[in-house]
């Protein structure tokens, strides 16, 4: 394993709301609950060059939040202090599910295990996103419990370590661990280790994407991939990136600053386990869902992969989600769009554990 100095631990609770952030979830939580027609009518109408229409809540809030600090002004540490803020603002309500936040990995890596209330025998191995710089299990802490108590299903969320403090490869060495963690840890937690859900957003479903790859051939297979609008191809152009090089939830001068901080040598942008999509043989992955936004600069990679996967004879199923942005999971409470969505996913793994 290379060798990199340990990025700060977060803390595994979510942190209290200060009365400025109560004051701002209380105003967008009001926003999502506006009728839809008078919605449409104060919100601006964003369309896209498919003709996907932005959801208007969505369309609202970034027209709002279009004046806001650009985190990656700033350095990594006040960008996460960003990114943990939006979290707590804009995120669902919790359902409550049992947490064990303590779970300590072999070499110090640390995950929570969140258990629904109905008997689960599956087990979501969660990767969060932020670029591979920002984002917690603290950050996401709703979006765990969303997937628990959707799916009815175990979820453990690791704490993988984040650049610049530990760049490429370590995040992809922590993701593979975490799976030999978990696959080691199954019959103590009742699950069955051939039931085991690869999800991610972002980097995290770059990071599953190229976890499952890794383990191609092994006895244990992931039994599903779940890749919520994830970076797949560091090297490649697409229109999408083009077309949304700036949009607020993620521009292009975003990308280009969490690549800067994830990988040492540019070089490595042709690495798969940067871009899996530039592995010659992707046949060994499991079956896949991939979730897109219509107005995020990732969905066109993301689009290609699930190509690139069904051509292999991989099974795939691509939800578009044409009128949200990148990282709606994160934005459950103030866009129903982004509830749905989220939903639609968590549904998508309840069906295939019960029917196994």
């Amino acid at each position: 394993m290379t060798a990199t100095e340990q990025a700060p631990v977060s803390d595994s609770a979510p942190t209290e709301l200060s009365m400025a952030e109560r004051f701002q979830r209380a105003a967008f939580t009001a926003l999502a609950a506006v009728p839809g027609g008078l919605l449409r009518r104060i919100a601006p109408r964003v369309v896209n060059a498919d003709g996907d229409v932005m959801a208007p809540e969505i369309a609202l809030l970034m027209s709002l939040s279009a004046n806001a600090p650009d985190f990656s002004d700033g350095t990594p540490e006040e960008a996460r202090a960003i990114m943990a803020t939006d979290c707590r603002v804009f995120a669902d309500d919790a359902p409550q599910v049992d947490v064990d936040p303590d779970i300590v990995l072999p070499g110090g890596l640390r995950a929570s295990l969140y258990r629904p209330a109905v008997q689960s025998n599956g087990l979501v191995l969660f990767l969060h996103g932020g670029g591979f710089v920002l984002g917690s299990r603290a950050d996401y802490d709703v979006p765990a419990r969303l997937i628990a108590a959707g799916a009815g299903v175990s979820v453990l969320s690791v704490e993988y370590r984040l650049a610049p403090e530990s760049p490429f490869p370590v995040p992809v060495e922590d993701a593979v661990q975490a799976w030999r963690f978990a696959v080691e840890q199954c019959s103590r937690w009742g699950v069955d280790a051939g039931r085991i859900v690869l999800l991610g957003d972002s980097a995290g479903g770059n990071l599953c994407a190229v976890l499952a790859n890794e383990v191609a051939g092994e006895d244990v297979q992931p039994l599903l991939q779940v890749l919520m609008y994830p970076v797949v191809d560091v090297a490649g152009e697409y229109p999408s990136r083009r077309e949304f090089a700036d949009n607020f939830a993620l521009s292009w001068k975003q990308i280009d600053w969490f690549t800067g901080h994830y990988l040492a040598d540019s070089d490595d942008r042709l690495d798969t386990r940067i871009s899996p999509i530039l592995a010659e043989d992707l046949s060994g992955a499991p079956p896949t869902l991939i979730t897109v936004a219509g107005f995020d600069p990732l969905r066109d990679e993301a689009l290609a992969y699930a190509e690139r996967l069904e051509h292999a004879g991989v099974p795939v199923r691509v939800f578009r989600e044409g009128g949200l942005v990148h990282g709606y999971i994160s934005m459950t409470r103030t866009s129903p769009a982004a509830r749905a969505a989220v939903d639609r996913v968590t549904g998508a793994i309840r069906t295939i554990l019960k029917g196994i």
